[in-house]
């Protein structure tokens, strides 16, 4: 018996389809794959990987030799489509200063994910954060320095017994 050694992307052991032969077709390998996982072909397709070359088997007749490694990833049926449009954060001299809200601009040529495109709106939300958080800090260390003046010019000499 031959076999192929196969993992999830997001595990950590090996697991092994047995088969007769020098090689198991792309197309057999993800039955298989399917069947012992118990998945769905109609929820789900999977995207083999060779785990040494980091190659990845796109055709289904392809031959994958015996006692190969494979990383198996799965996707949709429809496989992942780019978002249509993608915020771009304006950080220009002419954009308002201290302006909560960022400027911003379509990019309708765009293939980035949705989540990608959050990234630039998250970096102009953390940027403001910080130059309050900095506001606050600096209110308050003058505020302490205040105070400990005020506590020093009122306090009694202190008694030794």
């Amino acid at each position: 018996m031959s076999c192929v050694h196969y993992k999830f992307s997001s595990k950590l052991d090996y697991n092994t389809v047995t088969f007769d032969g020098l090689h198991i077709t792309l197309n057999e390998l993800k039955k298989q794959i399917m069947g012992r996982e118990r998945l769905k072909a109609t929820d789900c397709d999977l995207q083999i990987t060779n785990a040494q070359t980091r190659e990845e088997y796109t055709d289904d007749e392809i031959h994958i030799p015996k006692h190969s490694s494979v990383i198996v990833r799965r996707t949709p049926l429809g496989g992942v489509k780019p978002a249509g449009r993608t915020f771009i954060v304006d950080r220009s001299d002419t954009a308002v200063v201290g302006s909560s809200r960022p400027v911003c601009k379509t990019n309708p040529n765009s293939t980035l994910s949705p989540l990608t495109s959050l990234s630039p709106l998250f970096l102009a939300l953390v940027t403001f954060l910080e130059n309050i958080l900095s506001a606050m800090i600096k209110l308050c260390v003058s505020s302490v320095h205040c105070v400990l003046a005020t506590f020093v010019l009122r306090s009694q000499p202190l008694c030794v017994i």
